[in-house]
């Protein structure tokens, strides 16, 4: 399984694989309709409290990364929910932050990829 991650507003391409929305939120602006969306995984989203606190500010991006991380970790039926519909190929996570490295999806993959 090979995983990316990439802005929702940046439209689908037929070789992205499978889809996964990782926001806890739908995003503003896009209908269902309009997004070619597999799986919603809002479980695995940081909780609102940490999505809050971290307000994109790239000097709280470790600590958003290690509090997250203890939120996945505890969270471990959302997780294996989630890694039952990776399945196998190109997984893209999907996220709406207008920032495009450090965001909850780039979060997501890495943590994802120490679990391999």
């Amino acid at each position: 399984m090979r995983l990316r991650t990439k802005r929702i507003y940046e439209g689908s391409a037929s070789a992205a694989g499978r889809r996964i929305l990782v926001d806890r939120l739908w995003p503003l602006g896009v209908t269902k309709a309009q997004v070619n969306i597999d799986f919603w995984a809002k479980a695995v989203a940081p909780s609102s409290e940490l999505r809050k606190c971290y307000g994109h500010d790239p000097d709280e991006w470790d600590q958003f990364r290690q509090r997250y991380f203890h939120e996945l970790d505890a969270n471990a039926e959302a997780i294996a929910e989630l890694r039952t519909h990776l399945g196998s190929g190109t997984v893209t996570l999907i996220f709406s932050s207008k920032e495009a490295r450090l965001n909850n999806a780039s979060a997501l993959k890495e943590y994802l990829e120490s679990l391999d």
